[in-house]
């Protein structure tokens, strides 16, 4: 059960001038399915990613970075496959993925080097690509502009609902628009971007500029996010500038510079906080802010150990105003020198622990008024600097583990 996740109507979904979209039912584990999309870009388009740290990465993993690396290439057209990670597989599965790529090179007429393979779903099972190549064609005939709602429900495994996000913003005279899908809904503790998330813009952007957006972005975002604390093995997030609005961007001292990596910012988190919103048994949204922290680096480890905590977790589930489980998570974060007296938790509106102890004040009658709402935010402050961070995370069900035990039957 989705958690207030809002599904844009098809009018407020902005296609992206030189981004076409097609998507295909290929069988790739089940009948009847969507289950394959590519993009298709047009001439002149950057492309820049970022992908999971995760050592076992998938095969097209490892083709998107050999193929972003390559000085000059430019990148033409993304392929996504649904129900099989192509991950676990060693050289069969590299060589599976590379035919895939070649596949479609023939087909638009490009090199193979100027695609970039996505796969999600079983890990160590071998990739069918006779079905993804016998696929191919209707997805390219479906090809459109304005295809972006058939793409999110076409890259979903687990998820419950479609995630997409897009706006228009005028920039330094040219109307620009931004739009992106994601998918995910569990295994998410990205530690770089999502499941898998694209974002298109008719912005242009230099390369360069482009590399160092991406990341930016990403960490402002998709790496903002946790449902259980697992990093897959096909974690991928890409931006592509068209540059078809006219607005060219080419150094962070652009007058459109900042007004675009907020916008681009704004959309990557929508995405990121809809993965959030359609976690695997998600009853409750939680948003966990750590302030007066020393520095950046203690406030997310705080703020992800609070999130990461089975424990936190089923009691907001379960509505349960046990709330020393938190101070518990905030003491086991990894700050040796913390002192907890100057520790304060607040839930929502509610003060629940001043100076590292039970506020005198607090009623558990508040506390579980709050823990019955869908969307609660935990607000801890260290007492020892000024950093602050956020995290979005979600509570842990029963159908958490009724979906991840039977996922593959």
């Amino acid at each position: 059960m989705a958690v207030n996740l809002h599904i844009p109507v098809d009018e407020a979904v902005f296609p992206v001038a030189g981004v076409d979209i097609g998507v295909a039912e290929a069988g790739v584990r089940k009948a009847a399915r969507r289950d394959l999309t590519v993009f298709r870009f047009a001439e002149g388009t950057t492309v820049a990613g970022v992908f999971t740290r995760n050592r076992f990465r998938a095969a097209p993993v490892v083709v998107c970075e050999q193929n972003l690396a390559m000085r000059g290439n430019t990148i033409r057209a993304l392929m996504i496959n649904t129900g099989n990670a192509n991950a676990g597989t060693g050289a069969p599965g590299m060589a599976a993925c590379l035919a895939t790529c070649d596949a479609l090179a023939g087909l638009l007429q490009i090199e193979p080097r100027q695609i970039l393979p996505f796969s999600t779903g079983v890990i160590l099972e071998p990739l069918p690509v006779e079905r993804i190549v016998a696929g191919l064609p209707a997805a390219l005939a479906d090809a459109r502009p304005n295809n972006w709602s058939n793409a999110a429900h076409g890259i979903m495994t687990t998820d419950t609902l479609p995630k997409i996000a897009s706006l228009r913003v005028a920039i330094d005279g040219h109307m620009v628009t931004i739009t992106g899908i994601s998918k995910g809904a569990g295994m998410i503790r990205p530690n770089m971007a999502t499941m898998l998330g694209f974002v298109a813009t008719d912005a242009g952007i230099a390369q360069p500029v482009l590399e160092q957006l991406v990341r930016d972005v990403a960490d402002q975002s998709f790496n903002r996010i946790t449902v259980d604390g697992d990093t897959s093995t096909n974690d991928s997030f890409i931006i592509a500038a068209t540059g078809q609005s006219g607005l060219n961007v080419t150094g962070p001292t652009h007058a459109g510079f900042l007004l675009l990596r907020a916008a681009l910012i704004d959309v990557a988190k929508e995405l990121a906080q809809k993965i959030v919103r359609d976690a695997e048994g998600a009853t409750k949204f939680m948003t966990i802010t750590v302030e007066d922290a020393g520095n950046a680096e203690e406030a997310l480890k705080v703020a992800y150990a609070v999130a990461h905590s089975p424990l936190v977790k089923t009691a907001f589930y379960a509505s349960d105003p046990n709330l020393g489980r938190i101070l518990a998570a905030v003491g086991y974060a990894g700050i040796d020198d913390l002192d907890v007296s100057r520790v304060n938790l607040w839930l929502d509106d509610v003060w629940v622990a001043r100076d590292g102890g039970r506020n005198p004040d607090y009623d558990e009658k508040d506390g579980q008024r709050v823990m019955q709402q869908a969307e609660i935010v935990v607000r801890i402050a260290l007492g020892r600097g000024k950093a602050r961070e956020t995290v979005y995370t979600c509570d842990f069900s029963h159908e958490y583990v009724s979906i991840n035990a039977d996922y593959r039957s």
